[in-house]
C-alpha cells in the first residue's frame, strides 16, 4: 500500500493471499498469523516512533513469539511501548 492509501478490500484480499502463500512456503498455519495484531503494531510504531521501525518491531515480534509469547500479548505490549514513546522536539 502506497502511503497515505487507506485499505482496500483489493489489498485485504491480497494480503490474505499472501499469507498463505509465504506460510506454506514456511510450513506454517496461516490461522496463525494474527494478522490485525500485526498490522495495527505496524501503524503505531510507524506513527508514533520512526517508520523504518515497523518492520523491524514486526521481526522483534516474530522472535518473541517464536520463544513461546503469545502474539497478541506481544503486539499489545509492543503498542502501548510505541503510543507511549516520547515525540522528539522540533
Amino acid at each position: 500500500m502506497s502511503a497515505g492509501r487507506e485499505k482496500t478490500s483489493d489489498d485485504l484480499h491480497v494480503l490474505r493471499e499472501w499469507v498463505e502463500a509465504a506460510g506454506r512456503e514456511l510450513g506454517l498455519d496461516p490461522a496463525e498469523v494474527p494478522t490485525n495484531a500485526i498490522l495495527d503494531l505496524a501503524r503505531d510504531v510507524a506513527r508514533g516512533v520512526v517508520r523504518p521501525g515497523a518492520p523491524v518491531t514486526a521481526y522483534l515480534m516474530g522472535l518473541a513469539v517464536g520463544r513461546g509469547a503469545q502474539p497478541t500479548d506481544v503486539a499489545d505490549r509492543l503498542s502501548e511501548l510505541a503510543l507511549s514513546w516520547p515525540t522528539p522536539a522540533p
